[in-house]
């Protein structure tokens, strides 16, 4: 039978870095429900964390099947829930809409990368999950008011051909009007930008280790780079731009999580920082706006690898599993 097959390289990777993942989320998830007052994100975030069991029990047992250590990951010692609230409920909605978001493009991956069929089935559910969590967490927020999509656009009055390459190009003179799929990237790009950086925000507030606090405000410097960047460019053509979050933001200085979990969740939200700055880079046709893709890409994977050599430095990152080594002939 083909779940008996071997797992492959891409496939044991994917579930160890899932477990990573969702043991992270859990832990998280489960503080905000102890702190939220709001019944209907309440639901929400238990309908997240039952989620999350699942995901992790199934993990669990593909380990065990494998003969495969389960990773340590991310436990109880790892969350205060006896700490007072570090976000607001709208804060936490905020973040559990894009985890959620963040989740179903991992778990598309995974699907796709995976050959065995019980391996594929499980990520065909997880994504179905996450994107089930995903739509409840757009549709609460939409109710409560708390969500404004990007600008609308122009309807053409027919299909048009772009004639001239400065469509492109133009570096110096006036630059064309932004187009749909522009706008689009750079709206929700700043919209995923703002929570994380209100996220990390509270976590540098609270940090425990002084190596810790300096690169999460390190972090915090790129994000606002990022946040001006984006903004002043929306602001240029006269487009909305998202709401700041730092107000959702409590003034509590005691910490709901260890060091370590912070900062590897600032580390996975500038890892996908990455990706989706670089998909805005390659659907920009205007070089401007593609010169702040890059830049925003190459400054996120800069933070991303500074958390990691603290992560390292502290014995905190956790050894992947390794490929076969054919360069060695015993």
């Amino acid at each position: 039978m083909q779940q008996n097959i071997r797992l492959t390289a891409p496939e044991i990777s994917n579930l160890w870095a899932h477990y990573l993942r969702e043991t992270l989320s859990m832990r998280v998830n489960q503080y905000m429900l102890h702190i939220v007052k709001d019944p209907e994100i309440h639901s929400l975030f238990q309908i997240a964390i039952d989620c999350s069991l699942n995901h992790i029990d199934t993990l669990k047992k593909f380990f065990k099947k494998e003969k495969f250590p389960v990773p340590k990951g991310f436990t109880e010692e790892d969350v205060n829930l006896d700490a007072p609230p570090l976000f607001t409920d709208t804060l936490c909605l905020k973040a559990l809409f894009m985890m959620s978001q963040h989740g179903s493009n991992e778990y598309s991956l995974s699907h796709t990368n995976s050959i065995r069929k019980d391996i594929t089935s499980f990520y065909y559910q997880c994504n179905m999950d996450a994107m089930d969590l995903f739509q409840r967490a757009k549709e609460l927020l939409i109710a409560k008011k708390l969500y404004k999509g990007p600008s609308e656009y122009i309807t053409p009055k027919k299909a048009t051909i772009i004639e001239d390459y400065s469509y492109v190009t133009n570096i110096f003179g006036s630059h064309r009007p932004i187009n749909s799929v522009e706008s689009g990237h750079t709206y929700f790009n700043l919209y995923k930008t703002l929570i994380s950086k209100a996220m990390i925000l509270g976590f540098a507030k609270v940090a425990k280790d002084s190596k810790v606090r300096s690169t999460l405000e390190k972090a915090l410097e790129a994000k606002n780079k990022n946040i001006k960047a984006f903004s002043t460019l929306l602001a240029k053509e006269n487009l909305q731009i998202p709401q700041s979050l730092e107000t959702e933001v409590t003034d509590s200085t005691v910490s709901p999580f260890s060091d370590k979990l912070m900062l590897m969740q600032a580390g996975f939200l500038f890892g996908v920082a990455v990706t989706y700055f670089n998909a805005a880079l390659i659907s920009s046709m205007r070089v401007d706006i593609a010169a702040h893709c890059e830049k925003a890409a190459l400054e996120s994977l800069w933070i991303f690898n500074r958390i990691g050599k603290v992560m390292v430095d502290n014995q905190w990152m956790e050894k992947p599993p390794q490929a076969d080594s054919r360069t060695k002939i015993n």
